[in-house]
């Protein structure tokens, strides 16, 4: 085993160590609307999807690449997925730890987020294994632990600390803003050349999934308020034995 082989195989370790991250936290934001019995088959089953679906793709990726506005559509439906998990969040939150959502919505949200956020993680391990595919198989295969054990970690975290899920939302949507920004034809159209308006545009994304994810579920929350309030007409109808003189009128023996 030569010298370069050994470097390849330490940058690919250290590739799956950095890049695993934003799969890890998609897996626990959706994880954590499960119950707990339900949390760790989520997390099992979606570390596989994930390495599955970037083995699936991963001699197509550069081909998808030459696709104009690709990465920018999947960087807007990855802030989409990041404010469809933070609603998700603030339900769970809401219902006092009850679960919102059942087990295969959140193996379908893993599933399409994973799919659309593999290209980075599939590029880089594809680059530094410099076209082996036995270094290739074994750094997709070795972010199902680290996956795995950091979507646990975040997920019990953020049981912990409620607050980080807004924090989470934010990382996923710099995420999308970064996917849009680096679409070479997105960002020549749209003038991002500069770094500045770069970061500009990341920090934006990450602003916009708060923002708009607190705005809808405020939204939600105060609408079932309004549903129960009843309308004009409905009170007397809708409880009759609260009137005294039907009360007395069922009632032949009130008076002696």
């Amino acid at each position: 085993m030569d010298l370069e082989y050994v470097l390849r195989f330490a940058s690919i370790t250290l590739i799956d160590i950095v890049l695993a991250g934003d799969n890890a936290l998609i897996i626990a934001m959706a994880a954590r609307t499960l119950p707990p019995t339900q949390r760790r088959v989520a997390i099992i089953t979606g570390a596989g999807l994930a390495v599955f679906i970037r083995v699936a793709v991963t001699f197509a990726v550069a081909q998808l690449l030459r696709i104009p506005f690709l990465s920018a559509i999947g960087g807007l439906l990855v802030g989409w997925i990041a404010v469809k998990l933070l609603l998700d969040q603030k339900a769970v939150d809401e219902s006092h730890g009850q679960a919102a959502k059942d087990f295969w919505h959140a193996i379908w949200i893993i599933a399409v987020a994973d799919f659309i956020m593999s290209t980075d993680n599939i590029l880089a391990i594809g680059g530094a294994s410099g076209g082996d595919f036995g270094l290739i198989l074994f750094g997709l295969g070795l972010s199902i632990p680290i996956i795995m054990f950091c979507a646990g970690w975040i997920a019990r975290l953020m049981d912990r600390y409620p607050g980080l899920v807004y924090v989470g939302a934010g990382v996923l949507g710099w995420t999308a803003g970064h996917m849009v920004v680096n679409d070479t034809k997105a960002a020549l159209l749209l003038g991002m050349e500069h770094w500045v308006i770069r970061r500009l545009v990341e920090a934006a994304f990450t602003l916009a999934v708060i923002v708009i994810g607190k705005w809808i579920a405020q939204r939600r929350s105060r609408r079932p308020v309004s549903e129960a309030t009843p309308r004009p007409g409905q009170q007397s109808s809708a409880s009759p034995s609260r009137n005294p003189s039907t009360a007395e009128s069922r009632n032949p023996g009130h008076d002696c």
